[in-house]
């Protein structure tokens, strides 16, 4: 169906929502426009259930930003649309976004557990664009979950992921640089990358963060040199001038012989004339035969790596893109020896058919180039002449490689050229060309006589610019030989009369001072002349006119001494102090009188010293110390982020480095994640003795989709709580049902479990031992991930089971996994029993043995089997178990509501009792005291104004009528915070005062304790890896190096409750405890119940490893923050 149809489409279908008009632009109606009417349809668009209304939408307020209008006022609602099935819509509201995520940051943050569920998207396209919203909130709280989706991003299976991850990796360094070395090994993993669409953004983001790292790239040149060709053309242009850099610091300088030879070869000339010309240095003759015979002692062998690279690189001078052309340009120009330096001169005269900016930016490489290889563009010297409709820049840059190119073969030429650009009506130009002849003439001695004349000649011109610039280009050729050329300097003194440009007028007057021995006659009229208008005079030629009356004074003094004693009166009182200032100490300088110190003896050294010639050089001599095509070459001055580009090294250093070991080619199938590999490797050869064919594709297949799915299941709360903090408390209510049919769930599968042999759990126990053994060897961090045993893998699939749709499948993979599970002889666990006979009674109990440590909760340490199952048939939900778990309330920390002196001595303090709040149990209890410290009573103490954030609810206390003078009352409030920890506003209110207050919940206040034993903990945490996990290293305070204080002070930071030690040594009550014991806690929270789990790791010295697994990724971050100082101060 055509877009134009199905537009039509759209427009008729929404004409129940008051006919937007679709053909105008929403900004265009000035100012009696429906502005916010046309926003307010859009608005109704995107709450409609049609997704066919919210594409449309969404296209109109994307074409609204394309044309730079502001549709920031519609954020919050695109937003509630990311988490729309329609993958079209889903697009567009991540493009949105991108705009406007760093400009909404608080908005953006609400939603960002729905970016974090999208970065598990099945779609591709959906995955990269989450990561490009989530990178471009520049907020640096979430700069770990940033740091964790780019990690996974890396290693996705779509190569546009990895590309968007290489993308993001310059966004959070320049937040937070210091994610420097964490970043650099993902640039590092990238840049092992085989595909093309990757590398262009990973060199660049490497170009970015570490461009000094150049050993990163050793491993990966020559695979980036043999990529290159079909990388995309913006990728081609930053790996192209990396590797310019690259080649400079590895190879050797392919013209270093080259300039030896010529240097040698110019002294055989001179050693072989030297029969006329005996009297040559001796010492000069040895040097010249040294350098001979050192070129021909090392010829210089280009390194294959270096010739990789220039070949791989020629074929780009034919691309369409003419950044590509100029990039290979310049790596010939820096790199490649001068015989074949030659090839790119017919491409960059190619790009000067282009526009006026290509033609700009090539001109100035083409203008530095031409000055070091002149024979390069000589063949295109007609490419270079000056068209009419050239800008004036193009012309000027032109003129200046004309005049780089001036030699004595082609100087007719170009000076023919010149005579025609003369005429041109663009006065600048013109100037320009007048300055290009006198470079030519100094340049080039034959013609230096044809161009002074050419210029004489200009000096009637009736244009008083061209007649300036050619007084001021003489009077520097005039410099070269002055008494050859009196004539000239006589014709100039006439046009004083007519001359009106200042620095014309400077000029002339400047060459009469100077050389005014060969004007003698003229000289002084020229001066009495000027000193009847010096008044008038601008203050450049003022200051020449007292020059020239001091100079005449000096060697003419009958004839100018009163003139000279005039003109100085006249400066005397000039209006500007630089002219005064020269006038005084002139007068001083060369009237001697008796104050006048010695410098007046040497007034004729002074004034009438020989001065040397200006040379004319080209503006562009020294630039190709810059990078060619770089930002820093065109402006001739260092741009921010310039990399210098390295000089040639003295001896090349050890090629071997970019060699790579090849590998065995693995079949694409087989390169499973990270976590697959590590529990193929784990799971022992009994399992699979019987279908060896299993460890193929499908097995790597169903791990994945077991992984995938996995992922699903745990995303499935995560929904519902971004759904209750957007929606109303109506949402809210339904999204309870859901947690409470899980929770169902959950029980049904616990009961299961309690069903299976005991051989079962005995199996699953003795790999568990296995893997605490390989624990204390292994990393903290890899020991997390690798502890999921093969139960894990088995529950995953359970889970998952209940809500994929593909049940089929899962169900079979189960079928395959049981039986072989089952089937691995007891052999292990009987050799372990031997060791240890007293473990044996809990390697039996495990699955259904919680020992509650005797700290948090006063239970028994060891319950019955029949206690246990009905334990486990009851229905006990979280608020039934919390108070068991509660800490003491001395432990309670109190914050101040309102202090006596601003609530006129009423002072109100809160803490937050960690006791279910009983009208609503997803609300947080606050209680408050309050205290009157007045001398009169208080009256009427309660709530009025909440100001709260969408999705945050109040449940006020009941009114206090009467609170006497000295008395202490307390009262209980609920409020939902939304799992957010921003404030709730309120105004307290007396019978007489009304007092603003807010209240601002710890994000340890926001959970609820839960009970678990330990295997549901690591079951639980198994599932919440990755992006869900948070690891930080941490050094104990000394007071808290024993597993009272440590779990006192976790307790205390956040309202968790501690799980019991299951099977581990640590808990069991004959063995001493553990050198290194591991601490779990366990909580939801209260909101929308997602799970929290900590776990503290001890280790030698007072180290520790805190991990704290949550579904809310910010609640997560924040967690671990306030844990970290409990457990630090």
């Amino acid at each position: 169906m055509s877009a134009s149809s199905a537009f039509n489409d759209e427009k008729g279908g929404s004409s129940s929502v008051g006919e937007p008009e679709y053909g105008h632009d929403p900004a265009s109606g000035g100012i009696f426009s429906s502005d916010y009417k046309r926003h307010d349809d859009l608005k109704e668009m995107l709450d409609s259930n049609k997704d066919s209304l919210k594409l449309e939408a969404m296209k109109r307020i994307v074409a609204m930003i394309a044309r730079g209008k502001n549709a920031s006022d519609l954020f919050p609602a695109v937003v509630k649309n990311v988490a729309c099935k329609n993958i079209e819509v889903k697009k567009l509201v991540y493009v949105y976004l991108v705009r406007y995520a760093e400009e909404q940051q608080d908005l953006a943050l609400l939603s960002i557990s729905t970016f974090q569920r999208g970065l598990k998207d099945p779609n591709q396209l959906i995955r990269a664009s989450a990561l490009r919203v989530l990178s471009s909130i520049r907020v640096t709280i979430i700069v770990p979950i940033m740091m964790l989706a780019i990690k996974e991003a890396a290693s996705d299976m779509s190569p546009y992921v990895r590309k968007t991850a290489a993308h993001a990796i310059p966004k959070l360094y320049s937040l937070d640089p210091e994610q420097k070395d964490q970043l650099i090994e993902v640039i590092e993993k990238l840049l092992a990358d085989k595909t093309t669409l990757v590398a262009g953004s990973v060199v660049m983001a490497f170009e970015e963060v570490c461009p000094e790292r150049i050993d990163l790239i050793h491993k990966n040149y020559r695979k980036l040199c043999n990529l290159l060709i079909d990388v995309e053309e913006w990728g081609q242009v930053v790996i192209i001038n990396m590797l310019t850099r690259y080649a400079r610091t590895q190879f050797l300088n392919p013209n270093i012989n080259e300039s030896l030879l010529e240097e040698g070869g110019s002294g055989d000339k001179t050693f072989y004339g030297s029969d006329e010309d005996e009297d040559e240095d001796e010492e000069e003759k040895e040097k010249k035969a040294e350098v001979a015979a050192m070129a021909k002692r090392k010829p210089y062998v280009m390194d294959p790596d270096h010739r990789l690279l220039l070949r791989n690189t020629k074929p780009l001078l034919q691309s369409r893109n003419a950044a590509v052309v100029m990039a290979v340009a310049q790596l010939y120009f820096h790199l490649a020896p001068k015989a074949e330096v030659g090839v790119i001169a017919k491409a960059l005269v190619r790009l000067l058919r282009s526009h006026s900016e290509v033609q700009y930016v090539v001109l100035q490489n083409v203008a530095t180039m031409s000055i070091k290889r002149r024979g390069m563009f000589e063949p295109y010297l007609k490419s270079f002449y000056i068209r009419s409709t050239d800008p004036t820049q193009i012309k000027v840059l032109k003129l200046e490689v004309l005049t780089n190119l001036a030699n004595e073969t082609n100087i007719s030429t170009i000076l023919r050229e010149f005579q025609t650009y003369i005429k041109s009506m663009d006065k600048d130009f013109v100037a320009a060309t007048i300055q290009a002849i006198g470079r030519c003439a100094t340049n080039i001695s034959e013609v230096r006589d044809t161009c002074l004349n050419g210029l004489v000649q200009l000096l009637s011109n009736r244009d008083e610019l061209v007649v300036a610039e050619s007084v001021v280009v003489i009077k520097k050729l005039l410099q070269m030989q002055p008494e050859k050329h009196s004539d000239i300097i006589k014709h100039m003194a006439k046009l004083t009369d007519n001359i009106q440009v200042p620095m014309a007028r400077a000029s002339i007057l400047w060459l009469i001072g100077e050389y005014c021995e060969h004007v003698p006659k003229i000289a002084p009229d020229v001066l009495r002349k000027m000193a009847k208008s010096f008044t008038n005079e601008e203050d450049i030629v003022k200051l020449q006119i007292i020059n020239l009356a001091a100079k005449l004074y000096l060697t003419n003094s009958k004839q100018t001494k009163l003139l000279t004693q005039y003109v100085l009166n006249l400066a005397k009182y000039d209006q500007n102090y630089d002219i005064r200032d020269r006038a005084r100490f002139i007068r001083q300088l060369i009237v001697p009188t008796e104050k006048s110190g010695a410098l007046s003896k040497y007034a004729k050294k002074l004034f009438l010293a020989l001065k040397p010639a200006p040379v004319l050089e080209s503006p562009f001599k020294d630039r190709d110390h810059f990078q060619l095509g770089s930002l820093s070459h065109l402006l001739n001055a260092k741009a921010g982020g310039y990399q210098e580009l390295p000089d040639w090294p003295e001896a090349a250093p050890d090629p071997s480095v970019r060699n790579v070991e090849v590998k065995e080619s693995v079949p694409e199938w087989t390169k499973c994640s990270s976590r697959e590999k590590r529990k193929e490797k784990k799971v022992e050869k009994p399992f699979y003795t019987d279908s060896e064919g299993e460890s193929g594709p499908t097995e790597s297949a169903d791990s994945e989709s077991d992984s995938a799915t996995g992922s699903e299941s745990s995303s499935g709360s995560e929904e519902s709580g971004s759904g209750s903090e957007s929606e109303e408390s109506k949402e809210a209510s339904e999204s309870e049902e859901e947690e409470e049919e899980e929770e169902e769930e959950e029980k049904k599968k616990k009961k299961k479990d309690l069903k299976k042999p005991v051989q079962e759990s005995e199996s699953e126990q003795s790999s568990e031992e296995e893997e605490r053994k390989h624990q204390r060897k292994s990393k903290p961090r890899k020991s997390e991930s690798e502890s999921e045993s093969d139960e894990d893998e088995e529950s995953e699939s359970e889970s998952s089971q209940s809500e994929s749709e593909d049940s089929e499948s899962e169900a079979e993979v189960k079928k395959k996994k049981k039986p072989a599970e089952s089937k691995p002889p007891p052999k292990p666990v009987k050799k372990e029993s031997k060791k240890e006979k007293k473990e044996m009674s809990l390697l039996d109990l495990d699955d259904f043995e919680p020992a509650p440590s005797p700290q948090v909760t006063p239970v028994n340490t060891f319950l019955s089997n029949s206690l246990v199952t009905d334990l486990e048939g009851l229905s006990l939900s979280d608020s039934v178990l919390s108070p068991a778990t509660i800490a003491p309330s001395s432990t309670l920390k109190s914050y101040e509501l309102l202090h006596r002196i601003t609530g006129e001595g009423l002072s109100v303090e809160y803490c937050f009792s960690r006791q279910p709040f009983s009208p609503d149990a997803n609300m947080v209890a606050v209680q408050m005291q309050f205290t009157n410290n007045a001398s009169s009573d208080t009256k009427n103490l309660h709530i009025e104004d909440v100001k709260l954030q969408s999705g945050m609810r109040v449940k006020e206390f009941p009114e206090i009528e009467l609170l006497p003078a000295g008395e202490t009352a307390t009262a209980v409030m609920g409020i939902d915070f939304c799992d957010s920890t921003q404030a709730a506003n309120f105004q307290l209110c007396t019978h007489t005062r009304k007092f603003f207050v807010s209240i601002q919940p710890p994000v340890g206040e926001l959970m609820r304790p839960v009970f678990l034993t330990e295997n549901e903990f690591k079951k639980e945490q198994g599932q919440l890896m990755g992006m869900n996990e948070i690891t930080e290293k941490l050094t104990l305070d000394v007071k808290c190096r024993n597993e009272h204080t440590i779990v006192q002070r976790v307790t205390t930071a956040a309202n968790l409750s501690r799980v019991p030690c299951g099977s581990d040594k640590e808990c069991s009550p004959p063995l001493p405890p553990p050198d290194h014991p591991v601490h779990r806690f366990a909580g939801r929270t209260v909101t929308s119940g997602s799970l929290v789990l900590v776990t503290v790791a001890t280790k030698e010295e007072g180290a520790a490893q805190l991990t704290v697994n949550c579904e809310k990724m910010v609640i997560g971050t924040m967690l671990v923050k306030d844990i970290l100082q409990a457990l630090t101060q």
